[in-house]
């Protein structure tokens, strides 16, 4: 059970809100970095298609953190509906605000990490 009060949840409610809102802007531009690299050797020199391609691979490992942060948020959010937010989802034992306070999207305590 969680020991949060009702005004420490509405303030990681609004943080993981913000955090999205901030993440879903990022993704916007990360799928632009992934658009198809256009190849013709007239519009571009070697070079710059070289530097395209490697941006775009690095984009698309941006995408995958992305993503992974995005579910990450997500559950917080499901889990602050579900009135169990602040639990440990693996031990069941309540989770630092410490560590809300630096992880809120954090589904378990220090010992079980993440």
């Amino acid at each position: 059970m969680s020991d949060l009060t009702d005004a420490q949840v509405a303030e990681f409610r609004d943080e993981l809100e913000r955090q999205l809102a901030k993440l879903e802007k990022s993704m916007t531009v990360t799928d632009q970095a992934l658009e198809t690299v256009e190849l013709d050797q007239g519009a571009v020199g070697r070079l710059s298609r070289m530097d395209s391609l490697q941006n775009q691979g690095i984009a698309k490992g941006l995408r995958e953190r992305e993503s992974v942060r995005l579910a990450q948020i997500q559950e917080a959010l499901r889990r602050l509906d579900a009135g169990t937010y602040g639990v440990c989802t693996a031990c069941g034992c309540g989770v630092a605000r410490e560590r809300l306070f630096v992880f809120p999207e954090s589904g378990t305590c220090g010992r079980c990490g993440d």
